[in-house]
């Protein structure tokens, strides 16, 4: 099974499993940071090669200042408590995202984060933290100007590879799949000029939920895709689509059945939850 390079994550639902609990959304932020870990660890233990976390988006700054108090704790609290393992099981970290205003103690944490990391070569996890994918584009644009208006860089020479090396992901490779979590079928601002060719997985359940077994259905359902990055099917998703178009009812029967699936599983989530 060839085993996707890149693997982007939008850690979505949190507040909306703490309110079906009825706790408080600092709750669900902190069982989410449980999931994470477990993530992060099966990752590395799949030898997968990139693992990017949407942790905090430049959005984010608009919750309530309580909330966005709380999910700075949990960063400080990942970095001193969390940072040793990843040390230690080889996890080399990078943080992509404007750091401009950012507060000076936040600034370092990440700062620290990094350096503490830079020598392992094992699972490389970047936290998009601070992260805006429109941001992150007017930002290059506006890097690329200044050049331009220096002289230091002719127009005509701005093609896509000059521009994807003056992103904050430069060096990384784009994403193969991106899963999102929670249900919701959007990107949210994460990775839009990175994920042109990324396979998409909607999971409806929230992240605190999400297990490793989520994980692995997902990189399962990937493998039996064909990525065609523009080009022709193969003559055999070729046939298979024929089928699905000469009997539309086949494709819909499936799309049904998937759908039932996890209408199943989400009602007993919901359930288990009722229950304790």
């Amino acid at each position: 099974m060839m085993l996707p390079r890149h693997i982007a994550i939008i850690m979505d639902g949190n507040g909306r499993w703490a309110r079906l609990r009825k706790l408080p959304r600092m709750a669900g932020h902190q069982a989410g940071m449980e999931t994470l870990r477990r993530i992060v660890r099966h990752a590395g233990q799949k030898k997968l090669e990139w693992l990017t976390l949407y942790a905090f988006s430049s959005e984010n700054w608009r919750r309530p200042a309580e909330e966005v108090g709380s999910l700075l704790a949990l960063l400080k609290l990942f970095v001193r408590r969390d940072l040793r393992d990843l040390r230690h099981n080889n996890v080399k970290i990078k943080i992509i995202g404007d750091r401009c205003n950012l507060a000076a103690d936040i600034i370092a944490l990440l700062h620290e984060a990094e350096e503490q990391t830079k020598a392992n070569n094992g699972l490389n996890l970047i936290v998009a933290f601070n992260y805006g994918s429109r941001n992150e584009l007017v930002r290059v644009a506006a890097r690329l100007a200044e050049k331009a208006v220096s002289g230091a860089l002719a127009p005509g020479n701005i093609d896509e590879a000059l521009f994807a090396a003056h992103m904050d992901t430069a060096g990384i490779p784009d994403p193969d799949l991106i899963i999102r979590t929670g249900g919701d079928m959007r990107l949210s601002n994460f990775l839009l000029w990175q994920a042109a060719y990324a396979e998409l997985s909607f999971v409806p359940c929230f992240w605190p939920d999400f297990s490793v077994q989520d994980f692995d259905a997902a990189l399962d359902a990937y493998c039996k895709r064909e990525r065609r990055f523009g080009r022709l099917l193969s003559h055999s998703a070729e046939n298979e689509q024929n089928a699905v178009f000469s009997d539309p009812m086949a494709g819909h029967n499936r799309h049904a059945a998937r759908e039932a699936a996890e209408m199943d599983r989400t009602k007993q989530r919901h359930y288990s939850v009722k229950k304790a």
